[in-house]
């Protein structure tokens, strides 16, 4: 099976996805100071620290990635990724799979930028339900919200 729990070996190549991955967002919000963006490799090994990371490989490439974290009963899910060239594929929908299956039994959050309607689709189809829009203190994007 492609995907995997990832390690903090892993973190230049998913800090390599995830500048990719989030260049769409970016453009969307002709933002290039959101938080994927501006990350650095020493911040995505330290979320190992308290982070549950998956990785999808193709290839010995890291092309999909996930992150979640559990607080009491809720799955905090984020930093769903493809990469560009390898969405529409199913991978994110696999990474999303695996992620409700390593803490079933939780409630799911996530959010999304509320102007992403194709990620605000794929949740829906997944079951995801939006339920408050806000803006983050770190950014200016206004964030949709969701729940499973």
């Amino acid at each position: 099976m492609p995907i995997t729990q990832a390690n903090p070996q892993d973190a230049e190549a998913i800090l390599r996805l995830q500048k990719e991955a989030y260049l769409q967002e970016a453009k969307r919000y002709n933002d290039y100071t959101i938080q994927p963006l501006t990350q650095t490799l020493d911040q995505v090994r330290a979320d190992f620290e308290e982070a549950f990371i998956l990785k999808y490989v193709h290839n010995n490439q890291v092309i999909g990635s996930a992150r979640a974290k559990k607080e009491g009963g809720t799955c905090h899910i984020g930093k769903v990724m493809v990469h560009p060239d390898f969405q529409k594929q199913g991978i994110g929908r696999a990474l999303m799979n695996e992620i409700e299956r390593q803490f079933a039994g939780c409630t799911f959050e996530l959010f999304t930028g509320s102007k992403s309607r194709e990620n605000i689709t794929f949740y829906e189809k997944l079951g995801y339900v939006g339920y408050k829009e806000e803006k983050l203190p770190r950014e200016d994007t206004v964030f949709l919200f969701m729940r499973k």
